[in-house]
């Protein structure tokens, strides 16, 4: 495999999910279809509240039939365990948080694997490496999540090294640049699937059976327009802003933000749910989040790297 750095990413944790029903039970608890889950395809999938709002984003691993990794901000993962844990009734599934055993790193790029098993350049790919898992992940250039047992060295994965520097960031813009959301314990239950455009990244099955939520969900996808949704903006003056934090555009449009990250000239990137923009003049929606800043933010709005569902 072609050398290269490996970005800890340690905000990010193992939930673990085991037993003969692990699939038949997270298909009846997240957005995706997880019957399409295998070795050689990961999946991104939200796990909502019955009123659809998620609580939390999962990329799930196959590491093999029975046996499921789902990585999660470790913020939310007791959460996560402690909600599933609620409809596993007779089901024969076991659910553990797992933050000290395995270590989730990122690598940005393209690899190769000249010997072994092929390396498939595809959005979703799984391959294993040894005892990790690598899926290739996001929207524009090709990154890489790896799950590895905590005390795995590099080069035992085909890596150079652990990054010395703080590579967090990096990771987080990216993110922002291809619209990819997350939910940590400041926005867990604020937003409904379809804000987050979950809907546009594929990680929403509209043709799947029930799940906890999927009345809300499929509501919205077939009655109507969704009103809001995450954007991506530039601040046009320098600015912190985190996830949680609310506030309100220059145009008058409220706006909650979803991930932030600063640019080194202080000025902030951020994906944020706001009315789309020719909704901006309309009716307030009773929704929207209510901002307690005095000043409202200018912004310039950035393109993300997929079409919204009209």
């Amino acid at each position: 495999m072609q050398s290269r750095e490996l970005i800890a990413l340690d905000e990010l944790g193992i939930v673990r999910m085991r037993g003969p029903d692990v699939i038949r039970f997270l298909q009846g608890q997240l957005s995706s279809d997880v019957s399409q889950l295998s070795a050689e395809r990961s999946l991104l999938g939200g796990y909502h509240n019955p009123q659809g709002r998620a609580i939390a984003l999962l990329r799930l691993l196959q590491l093999d039939a029975q046996d499921i990794l789902a990585i999660v901000p470790r913020d939310l993962a007791a959460t996560l365990v402690s909600r599933l844990a609620r409809y596993i009734l007779r089901a024969k599934v076991q659910i553990t948080a797992e933050l000290e055993s395995w270590r989730v790193g990122g690598c940005i790029g393209e690899l190769a694997a000249p010997a072994g098993p092929s390396l498939r350049s595809a959005r979703d790919a799984q391959t294993r490496l040894g005892e990790g898992v690598l899926a290739q992940v996001g929207w524009g250039s090709p990154r890489w999540l790896l799950v590895c047992p905590a005390g795995a060295a590099a080069p035992e994965l085909g890596f150079d090294r652990w990054a010395e520097r703080d590579g967090s960031q990096d990771w987080l813009r990216l993110d922002i640049a291809e619209g990819v959301p997350q939910i940590s314990a400041a926005t867990s239950e604020q937003f409904v699937a379809q804000m987050l455009n979950l809907d546009a990244i594929g990680a929403i099955a509209f043709d799947k059976g029930c799940y906890t939520g999927q009345e809300v969900i499929a509501r919205a996808h077939y009655r109507g327009r969704v009103k809001r949704r995450m954007q991506r903006f530039l601040s046009r003056t320098p600015c912190r802003l985190a996830p949680g934090d609310a506030g309100q555009l220059a145009d008058g449009r409220s706006f909650k933000v979803v991930l932030a990250a600063s640019r080194p000239e202080g000025y902030c990137e951020f994906l944020a749910v706001a009315a789309l923009p020719e909704g901006a003049s309309a009716t307030p929606d009773a929704d929207a989040p209510q901002s307690s800043e005095a000043a409202a933010l200018s912004v310039e709005a950035l393109p993300l790297p997929y079409a919204l569902p009209d």
